[in-house]
């Protein structure tokens, strides 16, 4: 039983804490992967190509 407990004390914050920062994080991913959508569309317009070629390119089906 004080194996268990011991096992829980030593992996279960480190989860925790884990867990917390991975949801923490996820927006922040979320904005960063837009405003690279957008800089991609942005230099695209600036060199002449269209944004679909380059998602072709890519293999983006977004």
């Amino acid at each position: 039983m004080e194996e268990i407990i011991k096992l829980s004390a030593n992996y279960g914050f480190p989860m925790i804490v884990a867990g917390y920062l991975l949801v923490r994080i996820e927006p922040l991913l979320r904005e960063l992967k837009e405003s690279i959508v957008m800089l991609t569309a942005v230099v695209a317009r600036q060199n002449g190509t269209d944004v679909e070629e380059i998602r072709k390119i890519a293999g983006c089906g977004n």
